[in-house]
Formats: structure tokens, C-alpha cells, sequence
């Protein structure tokens, strides 16, 4: 048994205790003593025989005990005890992201729910929200991953639950001992918003081990091929994993060539045959040789065909090619170019965390900046803040601002765009605001003129600075707003106001595809925000900003790039004028 598969163990055995409600002391030892084997680069066996093991972090006799017994039985009685102790129903609902045991417990307590059916009952009821540290979002969350476990098989999933499993895969095969690299690959890796399945690719030695683990890692649900090659699985949510594995020498060749699309592989293809080379996943080889040329890294790949390195984003065969051969790549935004976020939701409204929670988060980010922006009095479902509770939110932000320099806290709501186009708070409110937010959230189904005029109506307004999520969808769920792109368009640019690319996973509105013909088209400034209603969710901006990559964006080209004082011309500059 490896160090791997005995840190899996730990790591149910401190669910199901959390679960049955065990002491906290004895769950934190048993996940403390899981990260610990987890990470050990010796090999427990070897310091079993030894007498070692109790000189490891954490790991006293009890656990060396249940160390011992695994590696001897390939079982442990405790364990086996727990599961029989705990039902299936229950622990079956930690097959949901971002649901743990402390959350499942939770659930369990207060409202009784002992089974996927009874939970997803409740979130569709609206009761999960009303749980401590818990929200709409969460709900949403619930729900979207009931429907993946109801399937077999996803035909795509969104980037934002595709990716943090595949680095969960990941993380654990680059553990093992042999593996020198291992990388995501295939569009997951060109940061797709949606994709059929999960690539990886592993260069190792011992290739037969990674296989092996593979099969056996806790979130697989059923094995669909197995080779020391290739192995694929489906996982609990439905979503296939396919795992290749290379010798060391072969990875940056198989990840460049993984990694695809089938469309830019072509034009290098082509490319290298005119200086009569030969590519594919085996390497770069010469006319008439069977021995590839040096490859260190993708840089050398492309070097070799005489173009600078082209970043997988913009892998797609979408003109690439052409400002490669011209030099004229875009230098694309990078995460830590993010200076803010300006679309944030607090307890205030129907966001988990407070302000001051908030805040401390995106300081820990490094911040500059954030916009607390809630969502106004009409929003009932969500808490809108009337008139009064909205000027006492922003006398104590500027409170908190007179006490606190070094992370700006700018006042500001998420407005909603009435059905008749007006907005939610008269203009004398607004104007009071440091940023205003204007949404849709209600009237999806107007006719495409109507639409169209209310978006129009908020971007003509002196005091609004952003139109978020601009066409309203919700992937695999709801499709984007019948409206006028072109005209807003046409207009955003006139008012010199902003669109966002909202980095919900659920949203990622704009698309890549819209948000370069807004930047580059019509030179509409972009702002990238997570719409977060909790401080985990202050994360999710690494997936807007994969969008911006994906749409060819620069730093310059992106709102919340800029620096305090810049940001703060750029927010009056529509007022004064």
C-alpha cells in the first residue's frame, strides 16, 4: 500500500468522525497526520520496518498502530468500523465539491437531511442559505453538482469544477516516486469554458504505479480503460479523467502536443514542413533523421519554427499564427496584474461573509482596492438594501477607510435595470456611490428590443460605471439574453463605460470571444470581477482572467489593472464630464 492510498484513508477516517461527531482533537490528528503522509517523500514501509514512524509529525503510537495494520492487511478495522457506523446515504453527499464534513454535519443537524434526495430538496427550497457560512451560491453549487451525480457521464462540464479535480488528480500522481512532471493538458489547459473531459499527462518511470493509483484514487466511480500508456475513469461527478503517461524526455513534445487545438497544431505542422522539419509528439526532428532536436520547454518548440512561444490560451487557430510571424503577440494580462475586485457581496445582502471579512480576504490577495456592491432595495430573494440601509452600509466603509491605508474600500451596489429601464435608486442615490453596478436579473424573457433599451438605458446614466454580467447567462443552465450586443457595444464605447467578464463559474459573461470585439473592435474598457458572495470565491478571478487571456486581453486593456489613483480618474471621469 502507498503513502498515497494510506493518507486517502486518514483522510475519510477524520471525515467520518467529523461526521458522527467524534472530538475535534481526534479529527484534526488524523487530517493532520494525512497531510503529513501525503507530502512524505520516504516511503512508509520502509521506515515501518525501521521502527520510524513514530518519529514522524503527528504520527504517535495509535496512528502508527493503524500505519502498520494497513501496510500489513491492507485494511484497518477501524476504518472499516467507521463506514458501517456511518450511512452511505450520508457520506454520500461528500461526493459534492466544496461540501466537506464539517458542512455535511451541518446540513445533517439542522435540517435533518440524511440523503442526496432530502438535499437537494432543501436547496431547492432555499433552506441551505439560511445555514451559517453557507449561501445562494452554495445552493446553486448543490444543486448544479445533484444534477452531474444523477448522470452517468457529462457531455461538458465548466472550467470552474473541470479544473480544480483535474489539479486534485494531479497534485497526487506528481507525488509518487518516479514521477518527474506532470501537467493538465487538452482544453482544459487552453482554459476552454467548458470541456468533455479532464487530460493529463505524467513522464515518469514507472509508469505501471501512476496506472495504478489511478484506478484506485477516491474519486473515481467506475475504471473505462486501463494501460500503463493510457488509463481513463469517470469520477463521482460524471466527468472522465484520461491520463497518459511518457518517458521524461518525451513530456514537453506530448504536453505540446495534448495540449492541441488539432487547428494550431496544422499551421505548425505546416510551418516546420516548409523548413523541412518534422513535429509531433515525439519531438522536433530533421528532414531524414530519427533523432529529435533538444527540447526544454514549449519555448523550444516554437523557436525551432521560428516564431515566439504562443501561449495555449490562444491556441485556436484565431489569427495566432499571423501576429506570431509578425511578432505582433499581445503581451496577455497576467493574474497578478489584478490590482481589485469591484463587485463584491456581503451579509449585508445575500453574501456569507461581512465587510470587514471581506476586506481582510483581499488584503491577504495583496489588493489595492475592492467595491462593496450589494444588491439594491428591489432584489428581494437576495436582500436588497433599501435607501437607509444602503447609507449606513457606506458611513461604516468610510469609517473603516479612515482607520485603515493600505486597502481602499470603495462604496458602491449592484443597481438593478428595472423592467421599464429605470434603474433601482433615483440618480441622487447613485450619485453617492464611489461605483455603480448595473444589472439584469429579472425580465430575461422580453423581446430583444426591450432588452436592448433597458441595457441602453443604464449605460446612458451619468452615475453607472459598469454593466455587469452583460449577456445574462448561466452555463448549462441559461442562455444568454436576445439582445443588441452591437448597439451596446456601440454604446459602451460612446459613454466610455465598462463591461465586465464576470469570473463565476457559473457566468464567465463575457465570453472570451466577446470580450476581445469589445476591447479590440471597440475599444470598450473591460473589468474583470468575481461577483463573489464569499471570501473562497475572491479566487474565482483566476477564471475571469483566463477568459480576458482567451480573448487576447492586455493589463492596459483591463479596468482593475490600474492603481488607486488611477481608478479613481477613471471613475469621475464620467461625471465631470
Amino acid at each position: 500500500m502507498t503513502n498515497l492510498e494510506i493518507a486517502w484513508i486518514f483522510s475519510e477516517i477524520a471525515d467520518l468522525l467529523e461526521l458522527k461527531e467524534e472530538s475535534s482533537f481526534k479529527v484534526r490528528a488524523y487530517r493532520k497526520a494525512a497531510k503529513t503522509i501525503k507530502h512524505l517523500s520516504d516511503d512508509l514501509g520502509s521506515l515501518w520496518k525501521k521502527g520510524k514512524l513514530t518519529e514522524l509529525p503527528g504520527i504517535g503510537k495509535n496512528l502508527s498502530d493503524k500505519i502498520a495494520e494497513l501496510l500489513s492487511t491492507g485494511q484497518c478495522a477501524f476504518h472499516q468500523r467507521l463506514k458501517e457506523e456511518v450511512p452511505v446515504t450520508l457520506r454520500e453527499l461528500l461526493a459534492i465539491p466544496g461540501l466537506g464534513s464539517k458542512s455535511v454535519r451541518l446540513i445533517h443537524e439542522r435540517l435533518h437531511v440524511n440523503n442526496m434526495e432530502e438535499l437537494e430538496a432543501a436547496a431547492k427550497e432555499k433552506k441551505i442559505r439560511t445555514l451559517p457560512g453557507m449561501g445562494s451560491k452554495t445552493e446553486l453549487n448543490i444543486l448544479r453538482s445533484i444534477e452531474m451525480l444523477k448522470q452517468n457521464a457529462q457531455s461538458e462540464v465548466p472550467i470552474g469544477v473541470a479544473l480544480p479535480l483535474a489539479n486534485l488528480f494531479l497534485n497526487d500522481l506528481k507525488r509518487l516516486p518516479e514521477v518527474t512532471d506532470g501537467a493538465i493538458c487538452g482544453s482544459l489547459r487552453r482554459g476552454k469554458e467548458l470541456v468533455k473531459d479532464i487530460d493529463l499527462l505524467i513522464a515518469t518511470r514507472n509508469p505501471d504505479l501512476v496506472r495504478q493509483t489511478v484506478l484506485k484514487h477516491p474519486q473515481v466511480k467506475d475504471i473505462i480503460t486501463s494501460g500503463n500508456e493510457k488509463s481513463a475513469v469517470l469520477t463521482w461527478l460524471g466527468v472522465k479523467v484520461e491520463v497518459r503517461t511518457v518517458s521524461p524526455d518525451q513530456f514537453w513534445s506530448a504536453l505540446h502536443h495534448l495540449t492541441g487545438s488539432k487547428e494550431h497544431h496544422e499551421r505548425l505542422r505546416q510551418r516546420a514542413r516548409s523548413l523541412g522539419l518534422k513535429v509531433n509528439e515525439y519531438g522536433i526532428f530533421p528532414e531524414g533523421s530519427e533523432v529529435s532536436l533538444e527540447i526544454k520547454g514549449e519555448e523550444d518548440i516554437y523557436r525551432a519554427t521560428g516564431v515566439p512561444y504562443i501561449p495555449p490560451e490562444l491556441r485556436e487557430d484565431s489569427g495566432e499564427w499571423e501576429a506570431a510571424l509578425e511578432n505582433d503577440l499581445p503581451r496577455l494580462l497576467e493574474l497578478e496584474d489584478i490590482k481589485g475586485d469591484l463587485h463584491l457581496h456581503t451579509s449585508w445582502s445575500d453574501g456569507i461573509h461581512s465587510i470587514e471579512e471581506m476586506a481582510d480576504a483581499a488584503r491577504r490577495k495583496g489588493y489595492e482596492y475592492i467595491a462593496i456592491t450589494d444588491h439594491s432595495r428591489s432584489l428581494g430573494i437576495a436582500n436588497g438594501l433599501s435607501i437607509e440601509r444602503l447609507q449606513e452600509q457606506h458611513a461604516l466603509i468610510k469609517q473603516m477607510n479612515s482607520q485603515s491605508a493600505d486597502l481602499k474600500i470603495l462604496t458602491g451596489v449592484e443597481a438593478d435595470i428595472l423592467q421599464d429601464g429605470r434603474l433601482d435608486y433615483p440618480d441622487e442615490i447613485l450619485e453617492q456611490c464611489d461605483v455603480v453596478i448595473a444589472s439584469i436579473h429579472t425580465g430575461f424573457r422580453q423581446e430583444m428590443e426591450k432588452l436592448t433599451l433597458r441595457a441602453e438605458a443604464a449605460l446612458k446614466n451619468p452615475y453607472v460605471h459598469i454593466l455587469a454580467h452583460p449577456t445574462g447567462r448561466i452555463l448549462g443552465r441559461r442562455k444568454p439574453y436576445d439582445i443588441d450586443l452591437d448597439r451596446l457595444f456601440q454604446l459602451a464605447k460612446a459613454e466610455g463605460k465598462a463591461l465586465e467578464i464576470n469570473s463565476s463559474i457559473d457566468r464567465l459573461d463575457l465570453n472570451a470571444a466577446l470580450a476581445r470585439r469589445a476591447a479590440y473592435e471597440f475599444e470598450i474598457p473591460i473589468v474583470i470581477n468575481t461577483d463573489a458572495h464569499d471570501v473562497s470565491r475572491l479566487e474565482e478571478m483566476a477564471y475571469g482572467v483566463t477568459t480576458a487571456r482567451r480573448g487576447w486581453l492586455t493589463k492596459e486593456q483591463v479596468v482593475n489593472t490600474k492603481s488607486k489613483l488611477e481608478l479613481d480618474k477613471f471613475l469621475k471621469r464620467r461625471r465631470i464630464e
